[in-house]
């Protein structure tokens, strides 16, 4: 994964001790250096506004993920504004405490954080703050954060999603409203026909390309030579025909109406098809869901994973969690490893090419942009895939979180939550509250 850059600008003025300023400011860069960060060249102290302009014309036509302005000494809020005004980016004020010797104050460098913070709240900027020492680890614990969250802010306003078909009727739950998806992330969403543009292309497929994928998926997961040939060499078909499409229309997820004409009209199934696209990094969501794909992308884009889109059908009383579950779209990486993924056919349907396995065990962060008020909240939660028995056929999980399953859906169920929520593994709780805060939407936990 592509780590996300940072701009390291310290702002002084010159009546204090520059000296020392440049002491402190050296010491703080070379600290966050040691982030899994790219950190953008280290530029001499700005101590004008001339100097800030300049910066930020440079910078405006490639922003970096996170702006961070580190306060080498107390400065008014002409050049921080300048640079803000300039540059797109997340931006995180740091401060730093001087020792209390009874001398003179050397940088006073809270105090112009407080005249920034305050510019820049009368001018409608959002900003995080640090006051903590240039050595500090919590300090670079909140800047991988923040910059974490502006690389998926970025990689968000920059996507372009595929929404091929519609979202099946009653299923308001994945309804879209485009003109909030442009104002909130600044994507854009390409609509697909499934007769047009899907299954002609995935019949056109050569066999040589579904004969290449058969042998790599061959490697991967046990049964499918037991499985109807022509129906799984379909399933294939789509998966190298959605490929086709990612790369020309330079699509980074879909949103995918994977029911009913993939089996009435394709003689196949679409879940292994998204299950093998969300493994390369093409997040997909079954039922036309967008805003799950978003949430997805999301998630793919902070943990440098895939994501999985899933239902909550049930809770498992025994180990106190949420049982997950999809007909069998769920990424092949996160099968268990102790439990080799199997293929199998659609439980309604009867056809294949789907996968058949448990989750991983392990700590997960689950995630779902909610516009079930119609506007948006950011819904998130922390948990853990532990060991369990296979709950259904296809690819399910057992979900615990730091409170009772029941208040979980009952909260879902109070708040009308969509029944699409998305996961991926490892701990980013942190990560998306501060992308909630660069999106200036709110947040919803589902866990304490």
């Amino acid at each position: 994964m592509k780590k996300p850059r940072v701009a390291f600008l310290s702002i002084a003025r010159t009546t204090f001790d520059l000296e020392f300023a440049k002491d402190v400011s050296d010491l703080a860069y070379q600290h966050i250096s040691q982030i899994p960060i790219t950190l953008d060249d280290k530029i001499e102290l700005i101590t004008d506004l001339a100097g800030a302009q300049r910066i930020a014309e440079s910078m405006a036509k490639d922003p970096p993920d996170l702006l961070l302005v580190f306060q080498a000494t107390f400065a008014d809020s002409t050049m921080i504004t300048n640079l803000v005004e300039g540059i797109d980016a997340p931006l995180l004020l740091w401060a730093i405490p001087e020792d209390h010797t009874g001398g003179r104050l050397r940088l006073n460098s809270f105090c112009g954080i407080n005249l920034a913070a305050h510019a820049m709240t009368r001018a409608g900027y959002r900003y995080e703050t640090i006051f903590a020492p240039p050595d500090d680890p919590r300090a670079a614990d909140k800047i991988l954060n923040l910059a974490l969250a502006g690389r998926a802010r970025k990689v968000l306003h920059d996507a372009r999603l595929g929404r091929v078909g519609d979202n099946p009727d009653g299923f308001e739950t994945c309804l879209f409203n485009p003109d909030l998806i442009r104002q909130t992330f600044g994507m854009q969403v390409i609509q697909f026909d499934l007769a047009n543009d899907i299954f002609p292309l995935a019949q056109k497929i050569e066999s040589n390309r579904i004969n290449a994928v058969q042998r790599m998926l061959e490697k991967k997961v046990v049964g499918l030579d037991n499985l109807e040939p022509t129906a799984t060499r379909g399933t294939l078909s789509v998966y190298a025909a959605l490929q086709q499409i990612a790369s020309k229309d330079q699509i980074d997820g879909f949103a995918v109406r994977c029911w009913p004409e993939f089996f009435t009209e394709m003689g196949c199934a679409a879940c292994g098809a998204m299950s093998l696209l969300s493994d390369d990094m093409f997040p997909c969501s079954c039922e036309a869901d967008v805003n799950g794909t978003i949430t997805q992308l999301t998630l793919q884009s902070i943990s440098g994973e895939p994501a999985f889109g899933t239902d909550i059908v049930s809770i498992d009383n025994e180990r106190d969690a949420i049982v997950l579950w999809h007909c069998g779209l769920a990424p092949l990486s996160m099968a268990d490893p102790q439990k080799p993924p199997a293929t199998t056919i659609h439980s309604n349907r009867k056809l294949p090419l789907l996968f058949d396995f448990t989750l991983k065990p392990g700590p997960v962060t689950v995630a779902r942009f909610s516009e079930s008020t119609r506007d948006y909240r950011l819904v998130i939660g922390r948990g853990r895939i532990v060991p369990g028995p296979k709950s259904f056929t296809g690819t399910s999980g057992l979900l615990q979180f730091d409170r009772p399953a029941t208040e979980v859906l009952d909260l879902i169920l109070n708040e009308g939550l969509e029944h699409h929520i998305s996961i991926t593994y490892g701990d980013f709780f942190d990560v998306l509250i501060a992308l909630a805060k660069v999106l200036k939407i709110p947040v919803l936990k589902l866990t304490h």
